[in-house]
């Protein structure tokens, strides 16, 4: 619970009553900050308070009604608990169906009290963590990456000293992380902006199509393409031996070869795998790996940068409100629970699902969702992830593969690759479909 939502400011004109109920909510774990009337207790609680307020309804020079108006107008969340005698009760039901959280009879019973404080304190720190989080995503930067941990900061800071550096680079890490953002962020920040980011999946590219789909020196795909801008190989330790020796080739020349003379190309090259302790040794033959790693570079998993993920939370909830176009949501308990303990096999992907199903009020707990102490292997929780996403996009869009493939956001190669590699039979979905 936020901490600062443990406190009560205690209102209360009758010194005895005043010194017990704050002993007896001091004993149950709260702060309490006693106030003998209602107007320094307003001076005390402003839009900032984090606490909650308890308050006796009959108190001379200004009522517990009337502040409760007063605080309700400056933060209709503020839980305000009223305490009243017998002859207030029709007044304390009229605030409660004005925004009052919660009123007991005098005289009440002490647990509960307790007990309805421990309710609108729970409350007031769901309502502080939504209001953190809409501040967070507001005052970040969202053509950026997003997050305040030191990994994201430090790559941060390597985008404007990269973006005009016409060397080659290579950016590891696990699927989900951001590979291809961070790559076009350091295109876009540099004169070859001003031209294409020519995305290849290499994974999904067959050698069959490789010299039409990319090594073409007439048209405008693949290197040609990329002439003056950025050629972006994705998943380049997946890429097929053939390849990887074009690739070599290309990057060592500039050229492309085919016809009677090479064709000269004017391209950076940024490629992206898998971690070096996720891929196999030998996945990126030598000769290219020296060639295209002049700068290496590593973005980091959810799970190692945990204080991220409330901030990236709130931005994907944006997006994700945004092509909705629903409003964003209290955050619930089952979701802050969520978020805090899960540990983001599919990364920054895995959870922009995960913000999506809280947009449309499903459960916080994804179906694919594995507690951090179990001991399946990483790459297998992975692969359960991808294969649930895109079960569940196919089924979103009622079999149509087409906006399937648009709604998770990869290319169509790399889609039915996938599909592949994890089993999943297309013609047996649309059958049932």
């Amino acid at each position: 619970m936020n901490r600062g939502a443990n406190r009560v400011a205690l209102v209360e004109d009758d010194e005895d009553l005043r010194a017990s109920t704050a002993q007896l909510l001091s004993l149950a774990g709260f702060e309490v900050v006693p106030f003998a009337s209602a107007a320094p207790a307003l001076l005390a609680i402003d839009a900032g308070f984090e606490g909650i307020v308890v308050t006796d309804v009959r108190m001379p020079h200004m009522s517990g009604i009337e502040m409760f108006r007063i605080l309700h107008d400056r933060d209709p969340t503020l839980p305000i608990v009223l305490v009243t005698g017998h002859a207030d009760v029709e007044m304390a039901v009229d605030a409660i169906k004005s925004g009052a959280w919660d009123f007991l009879s005098k005289p009440f019973d002490p647990d509960a009290l307790v007990a309805a404080a421990t309710r609108a304190a729970a409350a007031r720190a769901l309502a502080l963590d939504n209001r953190r989080l809409r501040a967070l995503a507001e005052g970040s930067d969202q053509s950026g990456l997003i997050g305040r941990s030191d990994a994201v900061g430090r790559l941060r800071e390597m985008i404007p000293v990269l973006a005009n550096a016409d060397i080659d680079l290579f950016i590891e890490g696990e699927t989900g992380t951001g590979k291809e953002l961070l790559a076009r962020l350091i295109h876009r920040a540099g004169k070859r902006a001003r031209h294409r980011f020519v995305a290849v999946a290499c994974a999904a590219l067959p050698d069959a199509l490789v010299d039409g789909e990319l090594f073409a020196t007439v048209g405008d795909r693949g290197v040609v393409a990329a002439h003056r801008g950025t050629l972006f190989l994705d998943d380049i330790d997946q890429a097929s031996r053939s390849l990887q020796a074009r690739l070599t080739q290309l990057i060592e020349e500039r050229a492309i070869r085919g016809g009677r003379d090479p064709v000269p190309v004017d391209v950076r090259v940024v490629a992206t795998g898998a971690e070096a302790g996720q891929r196999a040794e030998d996945a990126i033959a030598p000769a290219l790996l020296y060639r295209l790693a002049a700068v290496r570079l590593r973005i980091p998993p959810l799970r190692e940068r945990r204080e991220d993920v409330p901030l990236l939370f709130a931005h994907l909830v944006d997006l994700s409100a945004a092509r909705l176009r629903r409003e964003v949501p209290p955050l619930t308990q089952d979701a802050r629970d969520f978020l805090s303990r899960h540990d983001w096999p599919g990364n920054v992907r895995e959870l922009a699902h995960f913000a999506d199903r809280f947009m449309l009020g499903l459960d916080a707990a994804p179906r694919h969702a594995v507690p951090s102490d179990v001991t399946t292997p990483l790459p297998d929780r992975i692969a359960e992830f991808e294969r649930d996403a895109i079960l569940s996009a196919i089924a979103a869009t009622g079999g149509e593969i087409g906006t399937a493939i648009e709604r998770l956001g990869i290319p169509r190669k790399t889609f039915y690759y996938k599909v592949q590699r994890l089993g999943i039979d297309l013609k047996s979905i649309r059958r049932q479909g």
